[in-house]
């Protein structure tokens, strides 16, 4: 493998050349990485409109009193030197001042070169042995394509490997259809034929499982961090069914989540095509489809929590939709229903509207938000709804709200943020990583209970304050746990493992602060109790009764006032912080994003959850939600639909404009579903 004019030699090719994971394969500058970390202008200077004396310059407008200090006083000295003004909108500064800045100049002040904010935060990185500073620093880099293999992670020797003009590099960034399109496509002839026909065989039929399951659109190369919860669910489904196993048993939570209605039915086909092999499958599921398509039906019930874990109906899905007993029955005969608004929110002349948004595969759309509205995104699976919502349009409001340092997908301007006063996400991620967090903190509750305890004759007469009836403060908490209830032991090669506390038994508090109690109840009782019994108890205080009926109104009367937030589910999480929101005042000029809130919820706790939603909307406030819950969508005023497609053949606006309009466009696939709603 050597060229006698030029000189080159090739190793032998195998495998290993074409792997990043690999020496024998991995681009030496990246390490087979593809992308370096390097100093971002645009999350130093996110907001050019602002000028140096205003902070514009964020890792110089935080710090050390000493260290800011001495950087307005270096970046004065520097500006008489180089005669520009300083309260001058950092963007209408002279290009050549703006680079020196930047980068450092030549021009000395106080006796050496000016630094520049970049030489400078690189240096401070270099030499610091502080790890907070190293990952204060890092919030100013962004990950850039390696200038070396051009993201592709790879030799340059193993991408002038090349079949039908396309080296490996150029197959792997196709989505998963065009790569099956490209492959099905190839001519093999003869020795070809021999070599690699049963390897392309193997090839096609796992690119076609993936296709089946819905994940198409998934480009070949997209990194496993990036996928959903659904999608890696639907990746490790397509393995399943390639390794065409029989007299398995199957569980699978959820395999519906982030699919629109069209691509539920291929998955439903490929369960199907699972369960022929001779497999049986066991699926945890809310969606109304899936259900229908099961031969055997185990109900529980009939509530959540305490309410709830007995089994309501365990037999063959044909005397199910007879059950009476059945909260999931009554909705699959629709004896219960959500029902489709009376009436819609008018359209508001007000509204944020995004120009230009080309993040991803967004081609370069402008797209309307009217405020005031309930807004549905809708679109089939990889059609861009969540890049223009929380890459473009969140992310771009946190920026000008709250000086955020998190970088917003590519669009040319947002139009509107004016008429906004907070930009909220109400996500599914943890309300706390450690067990200390829980729903009565996270939404202010305990603090009123707090005070409460302490104007308790028995708190008086000990003199004890609210703070004796908080776990994170010494006093009143068991010191043995600190609080915790519980004591943390280190297996070393097995995970860890949590037993209650030997001194306090699991309740927290020491025994002088349990014996003060309201109606009989100790703090650590009332820590222990439901929100419904909690609701019961403080019936009569109006401040604490608030708080826990936004809770109880977004369908958690069942959940625990003290309960660990690493034992709450991601829809859980996602409705103590929808309760959370209802318990503040609102200005109305909110705007709520939330990414499918009803994943893993009941038709009953959908309802619930659409009224809170509408609650918001009447405030004034705002609301985009992407959902694929047909129900959810019939209910808003306003919708986006993108696609037609997932992938490349998405990222376009297919309708924008009033919910009953949709089913009018032929080109829609959520129009096409709703067609039947209305």
């Amino acid at each position: 493998y050597a060229c006698p004019t030029c000189g080159i030699s090739y190793p032998k090719i195998e495998p290993r050349v074409f792997s990043f994971n690999s020496p024998y394969g991995a681009c030496p500058a990246c390490n087979g990485l593809g992308t370096k970390q390097e100093f971002d202008i645009d999350l130093i200077i996110p907001d050019r409109e602002r000028s140096i004396i205003e902070g514009a310059i964020l890792p110089w407008k935080k710090g050390p009193r000493g260290y800011l200090m001495y950087y307005r006083s270096l970046l004065r000295e520097f500006s008489r030197v180089m005669d520009f003004d300083l309260d001058v909108p950092f963007k209408k500064l002279p290009k050549r001042v703006q680079k020196e800045i930047i980068y450092g100049s030549d021009i000395y002040v106080w006796g050496k070169p000016f630094e520049g904010v970049i030489p400078h935060l690189g240096r401070l990185f270099r030499e610091t042995k502080s790890d907070y500073l190293k990952q204060e620093i890092t919030r100013f880099m962004s990950k850039s394509s390696c200038p070396e293999c051009k993201g592709s992670r790879l030799k340059k020797e193993s991408l002038f490997v090349l079949i039908e003009k396309k080296n490996i590099f150029d197959v792997t960034i196709m989505s998963i259809e065009q790569a099956h399109i490209f492959l099905s496509g190839l001519q093999l002839k003869g020795n070809e034929k021999i070599i690699a026909g049963n390897i392309l065989k193997e090839i096609l039929e796992k690119l076609k499982f993936c296709i089946d399951v819905g994940i198409g659109y998934l480009g070949l190369n997209r990194k496993s961090q990036t996928l959903s919860g659904g999608e890696a669910q639907r990746i490790k489904l397509a393995t399943q069914i390639g390794s065409g196993l029989s007299s398995v048993i199957y569980v699978l939570d959820e395999p519906s989540i982030g699919l629109h209605k069209r691509d539920n039915d291929k998955l439903i086909e490929s369960l199907n095509r699972l369960k022929n092999l001779g497999n049986t499958l066991i699926v945890v599921e809310h969606d109304e489809t899936t259900i229908l398509a099961s031969d055997w039906i185990i109900d529980l019930g009939p509530k959540a929590g305490e309410g709830g874990g007995y089994v309501l109906y365990n037999g063959k899905f044909d005397s199910f939709i007879k059950e009476s007993s059945s909260a999931t029955a009554k909705y699959l005969r629709k004896e219960l229903q959500i029902d489709v608004p009376a009436k819609r929110r008018p359209q508001s002349d007000k509204a944020l509207i995004v120009k230009g948004a080309k993040e991803h595969n967004l081609k370069n759309i402008d797209v309307k938000f009217p405020l005031g509205v309930f807004i549905c995104v809708s679109g089939v699976s990889g059609s861009g709804k969540s890049t223009l919502v929380e890459d473009i349009l969140y992310r771009s409001l946190a920026h000008k709200l709250y000086s955020s340092k998190e970088k917003a997908g590519l669009c040319s301007q947002i139009k509107g943020v004016e008429l906004i006063d907070k930009a909220i996400m109400v996500d599914q991620s943890p309300i706390g990583r450690t067990p200390r967090s829980n729903p009565a903190t996270y939404v202010g509750v305990f603090t009123a209970i707090r005070d409460l305890f302490s104007r308790l004759p028995d708190s008086k007469i000990r003199g004890y304050k609210p703070g004796r009836f908080s776990f994170n403060v010494k006093g009143g908490r068991c010191e043995t746990c600190q609080g915790d209830g519980l004591k943390k032991i280190e297996m070393h090669f097995l995970p860890t493992v949590y037993v209650p506390c030997e001194v306090c038994s699991g309740k927290r508090f020491n025994e002088a602060t349990l014996e003060v109690k309201y109606k009989g109840f100790s703090i650590s009782d009332v820590l222990d109790m439901s929100v419904t019994d909690a609701l019961n108890l403080f019936d009569s205080i109006p401040k604490i009764k608030r708080s826990l009926l936004s809770l109880y109104d977004v369908g958690l009367g069942y959940i625990r006032l003290g309960q660990s937030a690493t034992t709450l589910s991601g829809g859980e999480a996602q409705r103590i912080k929808l309760a959370a929101e209802l318990c503040k005042k609102s200005t109305g000029k909110t705007i709520y994003i939330l990414d499918e809130p009803t994943t893993g919820l009941h038709f009953d706790d959908v309802k619930k959850l659409l009224d809170v939603l509408q609650r918001l909307v009447d405030k004034g406030n705002t609301l985009v939600v992407i959902e694929h819950n047909l129900d959810v969508i019939k209910s808003c005023d306003y919708i986006i639909d993108l696609g037609p497609e997932g992938g490349d053949k998405g990222g376009k606006v297919v309708f924008s404009g009033p919910i009953e309009d949709i089913v009018k466009k032929d080109k829609s696939y959520t129009g096409q579903y709703l067609k039947e709603l209305f």
